[in-house]
């Protein structure tokens, strides 16, 4: 990995540079990292002191001296509780990228352009301000007849700006805020034609390159869309922004695996959030993990490992991470989402709760505020509310994903399947490898009682996640329906939900209740007693229990295996109602069955 003091002199040239050209988010995430950044050890100047600084960490007043430091320092063993079992980070750890690190030079545009000062600078200044109060067009006329790559580059990026605001005007005058419209941005077509000729003459730089990849992934050409965004982020590797938009380009591993990307410290951030958008969440966990090496009092990167071990539904570890960003960035919203929707999961209200009135006052506006309010709405039984932060969030965000796929959910606790479906559909069109939103697909299709549309969306989200066992359980669920009854097919499903972990037990129980009905007896036997291990491993009790032991001891009654069947008998006499004198009786043909089988008072169990 760089030197921790090679990522700081790069990410502040990175923060001017990109704020320089009105590229906030990315200057965001740039300095969010530069304060991540372990600081370096203080040099001490003789081993006495080095042993003086030793002997007195303990000490009240060297602790208070350590946290002035380093003001970002967090506890020592809840960073540990962050990782994973395999513990901390080696901080001199590579990166799995690899070991040779290009290095970039910083754009030197700015004294050539004469941006620094003169006209073209003033005019820069001019157009700046334009664009940071939103007058697109006006920054954009600021700039007419400049040739400078920064001039270029503001007034394209200004005229693209102005496109999305009309676009966005003409959605909401044509079809509603919400409705679907076919307004696109008019100035994409001179914008391509221009920035195209200014690529072929290599008068473009990195920062040309990022806006004509965005406007050629507007107008579908993903291809030579991927192409110039590469050429982008190596010729400019701190522009986070840039490898986002590559990111959304790279919709399957193999495209991932086939970019020509340098071997620069930004590609392991990267390839680490691409592997959390492909689902990859392993992958993604073990590069973050490593890169926390150096960048080890990361929020951003603490906020992705969270967000992993809750894919993941690894809930626990996810919990800390997030209280922790919490206590330590007590305003944070950026991942916040997540969290609250961690929270629904666990049923947490009173924490929701908290969380939901904390961003409610900070910034209430935000698309990740309203679906955390949504959240809790939701958990209250809320549903109408709860739609309506959802819309809200998709108001200030129409592509954001969770706020479809959630809102669709609760169209459904609302059996407003039509408005369900739209919603479905509105998440698998912003990003088609959306699991969730093709299996709520499934689950409305369903309950319409149109199996065969259900089995095309449970088959779709299965293929995106194949190691989540709730989607082979509701593929399994689909086939063993009334109208299909292929149990044939949901056996297989239910074997594979077994196979990846199904943490509720459902698809054991029902392997073996279908197994039974088809009268594959020992293969029943087989997963009632699988079924019955869990329960005792979990210390479970409940009708599930008492149907296993039924079975089993009927099954090995019915094999002649009499000890075995006379151990389940005896634990059916401990329960209370119909399973009691149901033992009692296959007790006593047990005794009539065998004449060696020992006598026993069957009375006394019934007293």
């Amino acid at each position: 990995m760089a030197s921790r003091e090679t990522c700081r002199c790069e990410l502040r040239a990175a923060i001017r540079q990109l704020g320089d050209r009105c590229l906030y988010s990315a200057a965001k995430w740039a300095a969010e990292l530069l304060v991540g950044i372990e600081p370096d050890a203080l040099p001490s100047s003789s081993s006495s002191a080095a042993s003086a600084s030793v002997s007195s960490r303990a000490t009240p007043s060297t602790s208070s001296a350590s946290r002035l430091l380093l003001p970002h320092h967090r506890d020592g063993s809840s960073f540990r509780r962050r990782l994973r079992a395999g513990g901390a980070p080696d901080v001199t750890a590579t990166p799995i990228a690899g070991v040779s690190y290009v290095s970039t030079p910083i754009p030197d545009d700015d004294g050539i352009d004469g941006v620094g000062g003169g006209p073209a600078g003033d005019c820069y200044l001019l157009a700046k301000s334009y664009f940071d109060c939103r007058e697109y067009r006006r920054a954009a006329h600021a700039l007419r007849g400049q040739t400078g790559r920064k001039h270029v580059f503001l007034r394209c990026y200004a005229l693209y700006m102005a496109g999305e605001k009309r676009k966005e005007e003409e959605m909401i005058e044509l079809e509603g805020s919400l409705g679907k419209c076919d307004a696109v941005n008019s100035e994409l077509t001179s914008l391509e034609r221009e920035l195209s000729k200014l690529r072929r003459t290599g008068a473009i730089d990195s920062f040309g390159l990022y806006l004509y990849g965005i406007i050629l992934r507007d107008k579908g050409c993903e291809n030579l869309a991927i192409t110039v965004l590469v050429e982008s982020v190596n010729s400019y590797p701190w522009n986070w922004s840039a490898w986002s938009e590559l990111q959304s380009l790279c919709t399957t591993t193999e495209i991932l695996n086939n970019l020509n990307l340098k071997n620069h410290w930004m590609k392991d951030f990267f390839l680490a959030s691409a592997y959390q958008e492909l689902k990859m969440h392993e992958e993604a966990l073990k590069r973050y993990e490593c890169l926390i090496g150096i960048f080890r009092f990361s929020d951003y990167i603490q906020a992705q490992i969270a967000t992993a071990h809750y894919n993941l539904r690894e809930l626990d570890e996810a919990e800390v991470i997030f209280e922790e960003l919490l206590r330590t960035d007590p305003y944070r919203v950026d991942s916040m989402d997540v969290y609250s929707n961690l929270l629904y999961a666990k049923e947490c209200f009173s924490a929701l709760s908290f969380l939901a009135h904390r961003v409610f006052l900070t910034d209430k506006y935000r698309p990740e505020s309203c679906c955390i309010i949504a959240n809790y709405y939701s958990l209250k039984g809320q549903h109408e509310k709860s739609v309506l932060y959802f819309r809200r969030a998709l108001k200030l965000n129409r592509k954001y994903l969770s706020a479809w796929t959630l809102m669709g959910h609760e169209y459904v606790e609302m059996k407003n399947t039509p408005a369900a479906i739209d919603a479905y559909r509105r998440a698998v069109d912003i990003n088609p490898r959306d699991y969730r939103a093709w299996y709520g697909l499934g689950q409305t299709y369903e309950m319409m009682s149109m199996p065969f549309y259900a089995l095309y969306y449970f088959r779709k989200s299965s293929y995106l996640q194949p190691n989540d066992a709730r989607l082979w359980i509701a593929m399994a669920q689909c086939y063993e329906s009334a109208p299909l009854q292929m149990h044939e097919d949901a056996i297989k499903c239910y074997t594979r939900a077994a196979n990846s972990n199904d943490r509720e037990g459902i698809a054991l129980h029902q392997l073996a209740k279908l197994h039974s009905v088809l009268g594959h007896s020992e293969r029943a036997a087989f997963y009632y007693k699988k079924d019955l291990e869990r329960m005792e491993a979990e210390e479970r009790q409940g009708p599930n229990m008492i149907e296993a032991l039924l079975f089993l001891a009927r099954h090995y009654k019915a094999e002649k295996r009499f000890e075995e069947a006379e151990i389940y008998c005896t634990r059916l006499l401990d329960y209370t109602g119909p399973e009691r004198d149901t033992a009692r009786s296959l007790l006593q043909g047990l005794k009539s069955a065998q004449p060696g089988f020992p006598s026993m008072d069957i009375e006394h169990f019934t007293s």
